[in-house]
C-alpha cells in the first residue's frame, strides 16, 4: 500500500507585521515571494513553500520544522545577522546531521539542518 502522505509541502509563519515580515523573509531567503496578497504571502524555497499568514499567533515552539541548509554554520550566521535570536545551538545529532533553530523577529521559531543523507525528490 502507497503512503497517503507526499512529504512536506508548506509549513506558515505567523506574520502579524506581514510587511516587515515579508521583508525580513526575502532578505534571509534571498528571493521574492511568489503570492503576496493581503491575507498571506508565500514563497517557494526548494519545491515546498512558506508561508507568512498576518492572522496568525506565533505558537510556543515545541514544533520546529527544519529546512535544509548545504553549510549550517553559514546559515546560522546568516539568520543571526538578520535578527533571528537563539532558540537552540548548532548541534550534531549523530551520522554527521546537524541541526539548530532561531526564533525570527516575530516570534516563530525556524530549524535548519544540515543532512548529508537526505536529499528530496
Amino acid at each position: 500500500m502507497a503512503s497517503a502522505f507526499l512529504g512536506l509541502r508548506t509549513i506558515i509563519y505567523a506574520a502579524p507585521d506581514l510587511f516587515n515580515a515579508k521583508n525580513w523573509y526575502s532578505t534571509i531567503l534571498g528571493i521574492d515571494p511568489y503570492f503576496d496578497e493581503p491575507f498571506y504571502i508565500g514563497f517557494s524555497v526548494g519545491g515546498y513553500e512558506l508561508g507568512l499568514d498576518p492572522t496568525a499567533k506565533p505558537a510556543d515552539g515545541s514544533t520546529i520544522t527544519y529546512w535544509g541548509v548545504p553549510d549550517i554554520e553559514k546559515a546560522w550566521e546568516h539568520l543571526i545577522s538578520h535578527g533571528a535570536s537563539v532558540h537552540s545551538g548548532i548541534e550534531e545529532v549523530g551520522g554527521d546531521i546537524k541541526v539548530a533553530s532561531v526564533k525570527d523577529p516575530f516570534g516563530n521559531v525556524f530549524g535548519i539542518i544540515e543532512n548529508p543523507h537526505f536529499k528530496a525528490e
